[in-house]
């Protein structure tokens, strides 16, 4: 069978999109078409494929799986590509609201293939978490921002190994049974933060992860290292926002906004 997609970049994470309304895919084929599709030497290639379903109460729904065929709740630079993609294909206006696993999202397309997103309040914040990894000392903040993530605080943005000490602690027992997204984040001047991101599903660094760029600005206000909107520059060189409002370590009214490419388009056979 032969299907149309979409390739979508939004700061150097890509994405595989795929018009499901009419059920073209079933549920239980999703986990293994994102592992082919997201298979740079054979397919198309990406870090996660997203699904625009049919809501019964919003614009459409979105299912998103990492590039191992895993599922994930919430994706930031994916809910600003899909949110692109509906408004492309005429599935939604230039504002919208959609469903995903995490939460309802509210979106919004800005001039300059730019997207706005107004998420859900971020969940289960713990600090100072203490880890010994091999020798090093890690001290830890954990937030969920739609799926779980680990802050941790650099004075140099180039210095960490983000797939060694990332991926060990995205699979340490203090973050068990579904593991975590680790972030690696230098302050900088002008309201600035730097983030590198170990992504779990796609188990190795990713260009940005949009909900570990909403966690690391978050972490950065709650220790006033930043303040909202933080200016976030991923390790794809591309500048989002962050803003949020925070009330004794409540979190809320957080908005994301960065860029949404669409890529190419094409047809695959599956």
């Amino acid at each position: 069978m032969q299907i149309n997609f979409s390739k979508l970049t939004a700061a150097g994470n890509d994405f595989v999109l795929i018009d499901n309304r009419e059920n073209i895919i079933s549920a239980k084929d999703y986990q293994s078409l994102a592992v082919k599709l997201c298979d740079r030497k054979y397919s198309i290639g990406a870090d996660g494929l997203i699904l625009l379903e049919k809501s019964s109460s919003h614009d459409f729904k979105m299912k998103y799986l990492n590039s191992d065929g895993s599922h994930a709740s919430m994706c930031g630079n994916g809910g600003r590509s899909i949110a692109m993609f509906a408004y492309e294909i005429g599935a939604a206006k230039e504002k919208m609201i959609f469903e995903t696993d995490a939460g309802i999202i509210a979106a919004g397309i800005i001039p300059g293939s730019r997207v706005k997103l107004d998420l859900y309040n971020p969940k289960d914040l713990r600090r100072n978490i203490k880890l010994e990894i091999e020798g090093e000392k890690f001290d830890i903040d954990f937030i969920d921002t739609g799926v779980p993530h680990a802050v941790i605080f650099v004075d140099d943005i180039e210095k960490p190994d983000v797939f060694k000490y990332g991926r060990a602690i995205r699979l340490h027992k203090e973050f068990a049974p579904a593991g975590t997204n680790v972030d690696f984040v230098q302050p900088t001047k002008d309201n600035t933060i730097l983030v590198r991101t170990y992504e779990r599903g796609v188990e190795g660094e990713t260009l940005a992860c949009g909900t570990g760029i909403i966690a690391s600005a978050i972490i950065s206000g709650l220790k006033g290292l930043a303040e909202s909107p933080v200016k976030v520059i991923a390790r794809g060189g591309d500048n989002l926002s962050v803003s949020f409002k925070t009330e004794a370590e409540k979190i809320t009214n957080v908005i994301l906004e960065g860029p949404a490419i669409i890529s190419f388009t094409g047809v695959v056979n599956i």
